[in-house]
């Protein structure tokens, strides 16, 4: 896919502009957008997302756009994922609703600059040493089993995620337990004091780093164009802030989500070995030679996209049945 620079200048600025323009003119002023706002906004980053892919396919044909789509779907599945961690942090610091959109913005730019940071080095490294895909391969099944392993325990803790960096900031400044807006510090008595918002932004920025090391490897499964893994990525990011409020609620329905993200890791790590072994012509055994073609990998993604979200929508109806049902009977019991 030969892209010239004036096509990544255009891209990179008309991108920055959009995520600027929702980011820090809608989202100036703290606030708990609306249904119908969010909604709307969802809806058009959506609609730009596949006009975007039907833009590439109409350039530079089918297989590129079904790289792109592939690897769009899987990054905005494992943002989706990602917000599950965010509705920990934001219930488990007490982040007052309006003050979450502030929160989420800072989450989604500090996103964005891991990944771009994950994206260069994945492209330096893929062009540098092509056993690389080996150690992604084996890194997006690992991440898949640890995927299904906390599926199993049945980890639905609310308590706030502990790390490293969060010590760190605890051990060495005071704090208030107060929010005072969106401000970070305060001073009070003359003393600098770290206000609980700061540790929000915190916990967001180490949650995006982990998901940046699983998103890149299983960008670069689907597509090597760093052009495509960019926009992918870009646009996996695009409405956020405002899904989050559209769907909090649908979150918690979502139970097989990780599943469902999963297999599609693990699918993907899979593909990359084979990727690396017909690199090293160990795979003509293999059907294509190893190489899984595009079409096969979206259709996998959204298949299996599908199946988890009914099967989740499903679940969640008969557990909301059978509570109301248990209710109901307690109380004619009565």
């Amino acid at each position: 896919m030969d892209i010239h620079l004036y096509t990544w200048v255009v891209t990179v600025v008309v991108m920055i502009a959009v995520l600027g323009f929702d980011l820090f003119i809608i989202g100036r002023k703290p606030h708990e957008p609306s249904m119908k706002e969010a909604g709307i906004a969802v809806s058009i980053f959506v609609s730009l997302a596949i006009l975007f892919g039907l833009g590439v396919w109409a350039l530079s044909g089918p297989r590129y756009a079904g790289e792109f789509f592939a690897g769009w779907l899987t990054e905005y599945s494992l943002s989706i994922d990602n917000l599950f961690i965010f509705v920990i942090i934001m219930g488990a610091m007490k982040v007052p609703r309006h003050l979450q959109q502030y929160a989420l913005m800072v989450g989604i730019i500090l996103a964005l600059i891991f990944r771009g940071i994950f994206i260069a080095l994945g492209a330096a490294a893929i062009n540098q040493f092509s056993w690389i895909f080996f150690l992604f391969g084996a890194f997006l099944i690992y991440t898949a089993i640890k995927l299904v392993i906390d599926y199993r325990s049945h980890d639905e803790s609310d308590e706030m995620p502990d790390n490293a960096a969060m010590r760190f900031v605890k051990r060495r400044f005071k704090s208030v337990d107060e929010y005072h807006g969106t401000r970070l510090s305060v001073n009070l008595d003359g003393v600098r004091h770290i206000t609980p918002m700061l540790f929000v932004i915190v916990a967001l920025g180490s949650t995006d780093l982990l998901f940046a090391l699983d998103s890149i490897p299983a960008i670069y499964g689907l597509t090597q164009e760093p052009y495509l893994v960019f926009t992918a990525n870009v646009f996996a990011l695009m409405g956020l802030r405002q899904l989050y409020f559209l769907i909090g609620g649908l979150l918690k329905r979502l139970v097989y989500l990780s599943l469902g993200l999963s297999v599609i890791l693990a699918f993907i790590g899979v593909k990359l070995i084979l990727h690396a072994l017909h690199h090293y012509h160990l795979a003509d055994w293999a059907p294509w030679g190893g190489e899984i073609p595009i079409w096969v990998s979206l259709t996998v993604i959204i298949v299996t996209l599908l199946i988890t979200t009914v099967a989740s929508l499903v679940k969640s109806r008969y557990e909301e049945d059978s509570d109301a049902s248990s209710t109901s009977k307690g109380t004619s019991e009565d």
